[in-house]
This record gives C-alpha cells, sequence and structure tokens, in this order.
C-alpha cells in the first residue's frame, strides 16, 4: 500500500452561519459546529483511505472563538497521522472576514477515523507521510496522543508508552 501526503486528504468546507443554526447570543451552536467538522473529517478519512471513515472518537475539540450569525465559516480537515486502520484527522476551523477576505483561526479539532469495508469491519489505511512544518509536528504528535488514550483506557501499559516516556526524559 502506497503512503500518502496529508493534502491528498485535504477536505474544505465553506458555509455561512444562518439564524436556524445560532444560540440565544447569535453565535454558532456547537453542535452545529461539530457536525460540519464530522462531516469534513469524514471526507478526509475517505480521500486517504479510499474506504468508508466512520467517526471513533472525538479526541479533542476547542471552541476558542464564537462564530456569529452571518459569518463564512471554513473548516478545513486532512488526516495527521495513520495507525494499522485509524487515522488522525486534526481540523482548523477559520472565520473568513466577508469584505476583507481575512481569516482568524476560531477552533479546531482532532477525530479519529476508522476506514471500514462494506461490511463495516475495519480495513488496513495507507500511511502518512507529512510535508510540511506543520504536517511534521502534528504527525509526531499524534502517536503521543495515541499512547495517552490508550494509557488512560487501560488498554496500555505506561511503561510501554515511549512516545510519552521520552517528553518527561
Amino acid at each position: 500500500m502506497q503512503s500518502k501526503s496529508p493534502s491528498e486528504s485535504l477536505t474544505i468546507l465553506t458555509d455561512l452561519v444562518l439564524p436556524s443554526e445560532t444560540n440565544p447570543l447569535n453565535n454558532l451552536f456547537g453542535g452545529e459546529l461539530l457536525a460540519r467538522m464530522d462531516r469534513a473529517a469524514s471526507i478526509a478519512s475517505g480521500r486517504h483511505s479510499r474506504r468508508i471513515g466512520v467517526t471513533a472518537s472525538v479526541n479533542h475539540v476547542a471552541f476558542n472563538k464564537a462564530i456569529p450569525l452571518g459569518s463564512v465559516v471554513i473548516v478545513e480537515a486532512k488526516v495527521s497521522r495513520a495507525f494499522k486502520t485509524s487515522m488522525e484527522i486534526y481540523i482548523d476551523v477559520w472565520i473568513e472576514d466577508r469584505e476583507s477576505g481575512v481569516r482568524t483561526k476560531a477552533n479546531e479539532a482532532i477525530y479519529t477515523f476508522v476506514a471500514v469495508n462494506e461490511k463495516g469491519e475495519p480495513v488496513e489505511v495507507p500511511q502518512i507521510v507529512p510535508e510540511t512544518e506543520l504536517e511534521k509536528q502534528r504527525f509526531h504528535a499524534a502517536l503521543r496522543r495515541k499512547q495517552l488514550s490508550l494509557v488512560l483506557a487501560g488498554k496500555m501499559n505506561p511503561h510501554d508508552a515511549t512516545e510519552l516516556k521520552a517528553l518527561f526524559t
């Protein structure tokens, strides 16, 4: 199976925040943003694996900046690292000023997707070869995040979490 670059999975969803999608403060509902991020991550996982991608976990979400009514919101998702059957998808959310075109980062998230066949059984995915500095940072951090998750779930012995241990030695 041939490795791929993160850019091959890049998915960009651009949309407008409408009144029916806002809370009483006229900002985008968090759940609405989560759904948009999940759709972008699903497409990115499919582009990488060329299989159906199913959400395995939402590992991290940071709602750093409210997204007001009428905003142009851009959700960018791409695979940051692939494991055997799972893929970590890093998502950046931007607000674009309609007049100047200037983008401001509003939020970010990290999802895990698993590639499955038509029966819903996990299948292997291509590995990732990061190219940019940011892709390399996210690639290396993904292994630490996976090990931490496995240790916390009791599925990995902390002594075997070599990437985590390296942070403290």
